[in-house]
Formats: C-alpha cells, structure tokens, sequence
C-alpha cells in the first residue's frame, strides 16, 4: 500500500532586522569582533585605475532614507576582470572586487571608495560597460534585491550595454545611472536607489 506524502506547512516569513549589522558588519553595531572587518576593502592597495567615491541613500516608497539598510557590492577592476578563476583575466594582488556598506544610522546615507571598473564582458550578452553590482537587504525587505549602477560619464558605452538596452521603458534606465560631481579632488558618483514609487530603481531577478 503505498505511503502517504506528508506536507510540511510553509514557515511564517521574516524581513531582514537588526541582526544584519552584528551579524554582518558587526564594527558599525559597535562590536570589535574582527582584526578587520569583512567585506570593508574592496580593492586593496595595489589596484590600479582610477580612485573615486560612491554615495547615495536607500529611500523607501514614503520618500524617506532607510537608516539601517546593508549593501554588498560587486565590480571588475579597471581592466575589466573580476577576481574569480573564470573573471576574464588576472587581478591585482589583494583585488577582491567585493565588499560591504552600511548606512548611516541618523541620515541614512552610505558610501565607499573603490576604483572605477573597466567594461567586462558578459555571458552570452557581449561586452558590458562599466559598472557596480548591488545587493541590498533592510529590514522591510523580505528578499534581498539586486540591482546595478552604471557611470553617468559612460554615455557611449552605457547606450550600447546589452543588459540595460533589456529595460524595455527606456525612461527607467536612468534610474541606474549615478551622477558624478568632484569632491576634495575626487570623482564622486551619487547613487539614490528608490525602493517603490514613480521613479523606482530598476531590479534584476538573479
């Protein structure tokens, strides 16, 4: 006779809480945990290419900053390579291509310095332009959202990228276009990813 399945019942859900900073950017919380703590250095000290700083807010559908949001971020170094076995090329010595942020807790702003990446080329989409891979977890967030932020001053190669020429409404890729400025003698690009409303940031389903 055969055995009847048991179903198990679908476990209540839960947005990310306060555990994300302690337990993954414990410095920020206020705990000295690591000799260094993970995921603070992107490229390292023998990158090579331009030195510029990322900044922006995380702001919900009300048109407020959220103040306790985390992004990971993930990029190329200047000559385009990623720092992985199949990432097209070689890396500088200490290049991890990956790192992480926290907002502010009182304004909700965020930022970081890194070097600027070179275009990569993609699986089966051909040759990217420039450009940061964005993970984005908060508490409000039942899973963890994706997005990209490409180079305001890489007109020319942004209107022949293959993954934002797939945003049909053409109007909603500058949602993923980030502003550069010049601050202290750097190049400053300003990234306010929109959570809901009219000018919503687009997301990518990875």
């Amino acid at each position: 006779m055969p055995q009847e399945l048991a179903y198990l019942k679908e476990s209540a859900s839960q947005t990310a809480g306060p555990y994300v900073h302690i337990g993954l950017a414990p410095g920020a919380a206020g705990f000295d945990i690591y000799r260094q703590e993970l995921g603070h250095d992107i490229t390292g000290p023998n990158a090579k290419g331009q030195r510029i700083r990322v900044e922006g807010r995380v702001i919900d559908g009300m048109g407020a900053p959220i103040k306790d949001v985390l992004l990971e971020v993930w990029q190329a170094n200047a000559e385009g390579h990623y720092a992985h076995p199949e990432g097209g090329g070689p890396v500088e010595d200490g290049f991890r291509g990956w790192g992480r942020v926290i907002s502010d807790f009182d304004t909700g702003e965020w930022s970081f310095e890194t070097v600027k990446p070179g275009t990569t080329r993609g699986r089966n989409v051909g040759t990217q332009a420039p450009h940061l891979n964005f993970w984005i977890v908060a508490r409000g967030i039942n899973i963890g959202l994706n997005t990209r932020m490409y180079f305001g001053d890489e007109d020319t190669a942004n209107k022949a990228d293959p993954v934002l020429n797939l945003i049909e409404w053409t109007h909603r890729r500058a949602t993923l276009i980030a502003k550069r400025s010049e601050k202290g003698g750097l190049p400053t690009y300003r990234f306010d990813i929109q959570l809901q409303g009219e000018n919503e940031t687009v997301f990518f389903d990875v």
